[in-house]
Parts: C-alpha cells; structure tokens; sequence
C-alpha cells in the first residue's frame, strides 16, 4: 500500500513471514522509507532481516466485529468531518479555528474496514477524541457494508482500541528500510 508520508513511502503486510518471503521481499524493496509489516513477533524474523531494515516499535493487528452503525456525535468545541475520496473515507475532528485535533481513516477489503493512521494531536489528547473518531469511522464502515475491522496498533492505541472492543489478533514487528 502506497502511504506517501515522509519516511514511510509504502508499506507492505506480510501474514506469513518465512525466511524465504523475507529474502525475496527485502532484496527487491530498495526504496528508503518502505515499511513490512510482519505477523510475528521481533525474535522471530530479526535473524531474516538485513542490517539496512531497522525493527520499530512493536505493534499489534487488532479485529473487531462490533462496528455500531450509529455516529457519535461531535464533543463541544468541535466539528466532525467524514469525506471519502478514492475509496478511503476519513474522518476529522476540527477545531473551531479549523486545526485538525484527530483524525482517522479506513477502506474497505470486501466487508473488512482496514482502519489506518488514527492520530489525535498532542494539545487536544485524553478528551476522548479518539474514541469519537474509532466511532466514526465503525459507523462509516459499517453503513458502507463493513461486518468487520481489522488495524494495526501502537502500544499506546492498543488500550483505546481494547475500550471499544477491539482484540488482539496477532503480535507484529514493524521494520523500516533505511538504507538501500
């Protein structure tokens, strides 16, 4: 999947993790910034992994079968935005000057949401913003077919996405290119 962020270009996830898969895909990605995304556990694939692929923090694939179809509503102050735009719908939450205070966005695999890149900026955290976003987009999803949503979570998301009744499904390890 083409990210286009600074510093993460593309990433791609890989279910199964062999020694092989990870000897072919690391010899042909050459571009700095391309992430895998690896179902499996740091210590499982590090020893596949040349030296220019650098480990991140671990992350974790979470699903979900409970997408609400009713939107929440925006917290005082703010103003919800839901635009959809070459298959991916995201979601924002808007200060009354504008400013982006949380974000998120999914697309559709079939009936699975593929949420992605929910953030909610450092000056607007722990007003649960995010949990109207994660609301936003089930809804969204949901409305648009979705019976289910899978995501890939930081430490800090898993506890939120584990409020909302989000469960783990697998551990992963995140490995950036850094160097071709």
């Amino acid at each position: 999947m083409d990210v286009g962020l600074p510093g993460h270009v593309a990433r791609h996830i890989v279910a199964t993790p062999t020694p092989e898969i990870l000897r072919h895909l690391t010899t042909i990605l050459t571009t700095p910034g391309t992430w895998l995304k690896l179902c499996a556990p740091p210590e499982a694939v590090a020893p596949s992994l040349p030296a220019a692929w650098s480990i991140q923090e671990p992350e974790f694939m979470m699903t979900t079968t409970s997408l609400d179809r009713t939107p929440p509503r925006a917290p005082n102050g703010y103003t919800l935005a839901v635009t959809t735009r070459a298959d991916v719908t995201v979601a924002r939450l808007l200060t009354e000057a504008g400013e982006v205070a949380a974000r998120g966005q999914f697309a559709l695999a079939g009936h699975t949401a593929v949420v992605d890149q929910v953030e909610t900026a450092a000056n607007h955290r722990r007003r649960g913003l995010g949990t109207v976003i994660m609301r936003t987009l089930g809804a969204t999803a949901a409305s648009a077919g979705a019976h289910q949503g899978v995501l890939l979570a930081t430490p800090q998301g898993q506890a939120l996405y584990e409020t909302l009744g989000w469960t783990l499904y697998t551990p992963m390890t995140a490995t950036v290119l850094t160097t071709p």
